[in-house]
């Protein structure tokens, strides 16, 4: 077993490889461990992890089995795909609480924060689960209510919830984020958490393309911008979200830069080099946006009931141009962008306080 240092502790964090998103938002948290003098371990699986590792080459990043979360083609399909996947989804969580009891012995863990992991939690440690989206959207009041009731069955085995967003009304994930019913355990609202800082660069690029989430929607969502990347006034460039994957060949097109990964600093100059953001509607993504005072066109997943949420409270608040994907093209969305009448307003996006006073409950003392 691993030593502790003493007033040293070391936590465990572990995101969710479902798209790269859960991973963005814990890099705040963890440079913020960091600067209050504990010990990070990270475990996480695929386009997360190599992001992670990337962005802190000097902690551990252990390797778990991922989700490997799978969508559907066609909407309609999509509930019986993902429901197909639940076994698969239960072994896993099972899986991880037992690699987890190993890791605490071996690391001398002392406590876990898991984003949307619900088998990270250790009965003996301080135990916070990290999640936006207390209510999960469905489409349905009755799923959504049983839905709600399963993941609060998981929520309720940690210690403390936090939410990244604001408790007031002001908020950035509407019912998301304030269901009326909230979990046993304490919540707490710790604000929009984002990697980045605002500084003014020199434009480059006319659009920055970001892409992450499931399989096969990424890559349908990749193929409709290279097909009118070559029309487009201005240079692109493509940021693919991707690990391991058949490379893109460009060169044919001169205007369009192609990229399968960025780390934080990369991204973040990226970002503000560029006139217009497309991505999709992931809730990290718009915390990152809202912290640059961005102007985007989102394109929530199909099928992905909470970035659709999202997409139509975000479009009604005129914060962010929202288009569906069947309605899609990339010059379609900068022509409708240029005429979109945004009201964005730059919100300070980190709340620390309440990470700080967490961490001095179980700091050892002399």
């Amino acid at each position: 077993m691993k030593d502790k240092k003493i007033n040293k502790p070391v936590i465990l964090i572990a995101p969710m490889d479902w798209g790269l998103g859960h991973a963005t938002r814990c890099i705040p948290i963890i440079t913020n461990l960091l600067n209050l003098g504990c010990d990070v371990i990270l475990a996480a699986s695929g386009a997360g992890r190599v992001l992670l590792k990337n962005q802190f080459p000097a902690l551990t990043c252990l390797e778990t089995r991922g989700y490997n979360i799978r969508y559907s083609r066609k909407r309609s399909l999509l509930p019986w795909v993902l429901l197909a996947q639940l076994p698969g989804i239960i072994s896993t969580i099972y899986r991880e609480r037992r690699w987890l009891k190993q890791i605490v012995e071996q690391y001398a863990v002392s406590a876990v924060i898991s984003d949307n992991r619900p088998g990270f939690f250790h009965r003996n440690l301080p135990s916070v689960y990290i999640t936006h989206q207390l209510q999960v959207k469905a489409g349905s009041r009755f799923v959504e209510w049983a839905i709600r009731k399963a993941h609060y069955r998981f929520i309720n085995r940690f210690n403390e919830c936090w939410v990244p967003d604001y408790a007031g009304e002001l908020n950035l994930a509407g019912k998301l984020s304030h269901p009326v019913v909230l979990p046993a355990v304490p919540v707490k609202y710790i604000g929009p958490q984002s990697r980045f800082s605002k500084q003014e660069l020199e434009k480059k690029y006319a659009a920055a393309v970001i892409l992450s989430g499931p399989e096969p929607q990424r890559t349908m969502l990749e193929n409709l911008v290279l097909k009118e990347a070559s029309l487009c006034n201005g240079k692109i460039v493509l940021v693919r979200g991707v690990i391991n994957a058949p490379v893109l060949n460009s060169k044919d097109n001169p205007s369009l830069e192609v990229y399968d990964l960025m780390n934080s600093d990369e991204l973040n100059r990226l970002i503000l080099q560029s006139e217009i953001i497309i991505s999709r509607c992931g809730y990290s993504t718009v915390m990152d946006l809202i912290r640059l005072d961005k102007k985007a066109v989102l394109v929530p997943t199909p099928g992905q009931t909470e970035q659709e949420y999202l997409a139509g409270y975000l479009s009604v608040k005129k914060i962010f141009c929202c288009i569906n994907q069947a309605q899609f093209s990339l010059t379609g969305a900068l022509k409708e962008a240029s005429g979109f009448a945004y009201r964005l307003a730059e919100i300070p996006v980190q709340h620390n306080d309440s990470i700080k006073s967490w961490v001095e409950k179980f700091r050892p003392h002399q």
